[in-house]
């Protein structure tokens, strides 16, 4: 029997390791399209994440827990079939540059194969946050010693900073 996927139900996935308020640009701006948003926190268990899932999933809960249409939760495996097991039609995706659309472009178009029940729904980058990765992250919170903190309000939500900076300063 064919599982009935739900197109006001939109998956956003990542790693979110750590969050940024560009991913959280996204949720916010996907909670006003969809009826239900689930962020998907991705493990991967060939990488060694700055943060635990149950760190992220944590941190993300706590972020997100003024918005009544969202859930988060982990998952391994596919994104695709995260999405289909979610009981959702949409998987929602964040694009900041060029070469975000490139990827994102054959990674869509390899889901849809996959699954071709599945529309992947893009949303650009507010402009303000179109230069905010990751690894910029994690960068000035090692880098940046004193000011960092500071610095970081810029880049990531508050409840992020200062688990991000005691990372650091254990490593």
């Amino acid at each position: 029997m064919e599982i009935q996927l739900n197109p006001r139900h939109a998956i956003y996935v990542g790693s979110f390791d750590p969050m940024t308020l560009g991913h959280l640009d996204i949720i916010t701006r996907g909670t006003v399209l969809y009826e239900k948003v689930t962020v998907g926190i991705g493990i991967n268990p060939d990488k060694t994440p700055l943060f635990s899932p149950e760190e992220r999933l944590e941190l993300t809960q706590k972020i997100l827990q003024p918005y009544d249409n969202v859930e988060v939760t982990c998952f391994c495996g596919l994104a695709v079939n995260f999405v289909k097991e979610s009981g959702s039609k949409v998987m929602l995706r964040g694009m900041r540059t060029l070469t975000d659309i490139e990827s994102e472009f054959t990674m869509s178009l390899a889901n849809r194969t996959l699954e071709p029940n599945i529309e992947t729904v893009f949303l650009m980058a507010s402009e303000k946050y179109s230069h905010i990765s990751s690894s910029l992250i994690k960068q000035i919170a090692l880098l940046g010693r004193n000011g960092a903190a500071k610095q970081l309000a810029d880049f990531i939500p508050e409840p992020i900073i200062e688990p991000l900076l005691e990372k650091f300063q254990t490593t």
